[in-house]
């Protein structure tokens, strides 16, 4: 099938599974407002779980690699790794398919794609790792972390801090900023290694003849 049909096919269920659900999206609308043939849409997707997945995976391909743009490596991982939560706090909910994956949805409603789906939301967790191995190699964070755990961890807690966000009243920013001081400082003191770790890496990165 040409690529550019298929992109095309791809966005028009973006948009209607993101407007109506899984359940409620029509193949039919896919198809009419990619303007292409109903029939065209099944060479694109074995079946409307498919199509659905592939959208999926596009959606989460385009909000890693939007925040992946966060991750300098010139930067303490501790600060970028805290830019990268509120990213993720303030991005997600203007990508309801990813939230959808994150908060088990999808899961729910397509118990045969758990091993897909999990496979998506370990992507979910790519940047993430890519700061904690940044942040060991920078003497900030301790060297015998568990990254991918961790990594998987941190964004099971960002998962519920979007869960208390999504409550009403007034107060809502004012709790959702209180709870992420509140986890921020629990999780970069398990994270950091100790005291002057950071300084004798910096100082044997200098100290190395291929240091400029």
């Amino acid at each position: 099938m040409d690529q550019g049909k298929k992109e095309c096919i791809l966005t028009a269920a973006i948009r209607a599974f993101t407007r109506f659900g899984f359940k409620k999206a029509s193949v039919d609308e896919i198809a009419r407002e990619a303007g292409v043939a109903k029939g065209t849409v099944y060479l694109a997707a074995d079946s409307k779980e498919d199509l659905f997945f592939q959208a999926l995976h596009r959606e989460v391909r385009e909000w890693v690699g939007e925040n992946s743009k966060l991750i300098d490596p010139r930067r303490p991982a501790d600060e970028v790794l805290r830019d990268l939560a509120w990213a993720t706090l303030s991005q997600v909910e203007r990508k309801p398919l990813v939230w959808a994956l994150l908060s088990g949805e999808d899961e729910r409603l397509l118990p045969r794609w758990e091993g897909r789906l999990d496979e998506l939301r370990t992507l979910c967790t790519r940047n993430v790792v890519e700061v904690l191995e940044l942040g060991i190699k920078q003497g900030i964070f301790r060297r015998d972390l568990e990254v991918a755990a961790t990594a998987e961890l941190l964004l099971e807690m960002q998962i519920v801090t979007l869960v208390y966000r999504s409550r009403g009243g007034p107060d809502r920013e004012q709790r959702l900023a209180g709870l992420a001081r509140a986890g921020f400082d629990l999780v970069f003191r398990g994270l950091r290694s100790e005291p002057g770790l950071a300084q004798a890496v910096a100082r044997e990165i200098a100290a190395s003849p291929a240091h400029p």
